[in-house]
């Protein structure tokens, strides 16, 4: 790992695994099922259930809706899966796409798929059915596997339907699957909030130190609960899924998730770590305090947040309510994670994306790719070891140095903390000045008017761009008096020239605002 030597990085490294549980004594058969597992597999998804099986095959692993699955039950079903697939024509290399809610199917399918060699295409749950028709056609997918509710939208789009057969396949004594000469890996969709969205090509890490990385900063434990409420085909719930199968805890899945049914479920199942998006926080912190104090949720440990920005003032009303459990990551699709603001970070500056983990190098570039001064913005590159191999239909991200750019800008500030100040292609130009809708956002949401607020740039014959601010009030609130509001705080051209009030903002499955739908 940079910047260590090779005894202090065995010794860190050893560190982080005791602290986890992950180092502990096995008996010889339990290393031998182990060794073979990832000798098969190496590091994959095809490995989790088969490395958890050897360690303890009845340790629960799954809880859904239809009920439990303990480690050797699920690695014996994915391989279920993977031999019924090969007989089905689905062969090493094929790309499948996988169109399905957060249960034990879409577990057993991409588990599966990585086991017979294949990729498999996580697809959105939101997408309609052109949309699914131009990813289908760019990504080359021969099959698909779908929950039964989108067989209408997936039925006449061309690849061979899957649908019911993955619950058949599973079911009934262990088959042996293929032997394929590479595991299967994920093609991860970016979130396409500001055009089509792009196959991201993710495959097995190269090696342990990305996940000591983040586990060093995130107190994950084996044995945890872990509710992952966070959408599985996106990058985030993803990582959680193979986070909870690696460390031997157990997954809580429902298909759909309200705040309050979040609530239950911890109560229920005593979960120790939420992962979840933003959006769903902050429904939480809507529900009326007496909701909230009806269940019990003292089990929880850790709450984990990443795919969007936390807004304003969430971070401290969230603690307040549930303890110093919030962790927020910052980080991509293309880079995975970046930075990580914990309890004590957030309570000091809440804006804050926090800091690098140990072993992950972030630099912020000026345009002439020039490294600038704490205080200054610059672009965001990052090297861990986690970067994506590029995008299915062809490109990447700009790259410095073996540092891979995010997309976004930022500045640090004196104490080493990153603060993200927008998308580098979100960036207004009005009137000849440039703006980042996120300085706006924060501040709007500082008004006790504002619940929600997106602030975006549309065409103006006068000023290139204007900033138009869709909001979605808490109370009576006009828009004259939130522009006042900017007006008192930030420079004149950052004020915005139009207020929409809306019922709600737009947003994809994973909480994502659409901006290209208010801009229009």
């Amino acid at each position: 790992m940079a910047g260590m030597g090779r005894w202090d990085g065995a010794r860190w490294s050893a560190g982080v695994l005791a602290q986890t549980g992950l180092v502990r004594p096995y008996l010889p058969d339990q290393l031998l099922g182990m060794g073979l597992a990832l000798r098969r597999y190496g590091l994959s998804t095809a490995a989790l259930y088969a490395v958890g099986a050897a360690q303890s095959s009845r340790r629960l692993a799954l809880v859904d809706h239809g009920g439990t699955l303990s480690f050797g039950q699920l690695d014996d079903r994915t391989s279920n899966v993977a031999a019924g697939l090969a007989e089905r024509g689905v062969t090493e290399g094929d790309r499948v796409g996988v169109l399905c809610r957060n249960h034990r199917g879409f577990v057993q399918a991409t588990v599966g798929l990585a086991k017979a060699g294949a990729d498999a295409v996580l697809l959105n749950t939101g997408m309609a059915g052109p949309q699914l028709a131009q990813v289908f056609a760019r990504e080359g997918a021969s099959a698909i596997i779908a929950d039964e509710e989108f067989v209408p939208a997936v039925g006449d789009l061309g690849p061979r339907l899957l649908t019911a057969d993955i619950e058949r396949l599973a079911a009934g004594p262990r088959r042996t699957p293929p032997s394929p000469r590479r595991s299967g890996g994920q093609i991860i969709l970016t979130s396409g909030t500001t055009g089509a969205p792009k196959g991201a090509q993710r495959g097995a890490p190269q090696g342990p130190g990305a996940l000591l990385s983040l586990l060093s900063v995130v107190p994950l434990r084996r044995g945890d609960v872990t509710l992952v409420a966070a959408p599985l085909f996106h990058a985030w719930g993803f990582v959680h899924f193979a986070l909870a199968a690696a460390l031997g805890s157990t997954m809580v899945l429902r298909p759909r998730l309200d705040p309050e049914a979040t609530l239950a479920l911890i109560e229920e199942h005593q979960v120790t770590v939420m992962a979840a998006v933003p959006v769903m926080l902050q429904r939480i912190m809507d529900l009326p305090p007496a909701v909230r104090s009806g269940y019990d949720t003292s089990s929880l440990r850790v709450a984990v947040v990443s795919g969007s920005a936390l807004p304003g003032g969430l971070a401290t009303r969230f603690m307040d309510a549930f303890g110093d459990v919030l962790y927020n990551l910052y980080g991509s699709t293309e880079v995975a994670w970046v930075s990580v603001a914990g309890p004590a970070d957030l309570r000091a500056d809440q804006a804050t994306a926090g800091r690098p983990p140990r072993g992950t190098v972030v630099r912020l570039l000026s345009p002439a790719d020039v490294e600038v001064a704490p205080g200054e913005r610059g672009r965001i590159f990052v090297g861990n070891g986690l970067h994506f191999a590029g995008y299915t239909g062809g490109g990447s991200k700009p790259v410095v140095d073996g540092l891979m750019a995010t997309g976004d800008t930022g500045r640090f500030n004196d104490a080493g903390l990153l603060f993200v100040e927008g998308r580098d292609d979100d960036m207004i130009v009005s009137g000849g000045e440039n703006v980042f809708p996120l300085e706006v956002e924060n501040l709007l949401l500082e008004h006790p008017g504002v619940a929600e607020v997106c602030v975006v740039g549309v065409s103006d014959p006068q000023w290139g761009q204007r900033l138009r601010a869709c909001v979605v009030p808490r109370a009576s609130v006009t828009g004259d008096e939130l522009k006042e509001f900017v007006r008192g705080r930030l420079a004149g051209y950052k004020v915005p020239r139009d207020v929409l009030f809306l019922d709600e903002l737009p947003r994809n499955a994973t909480g994502k605002i659409l901006r290209r739908q208010l801009s229009g």
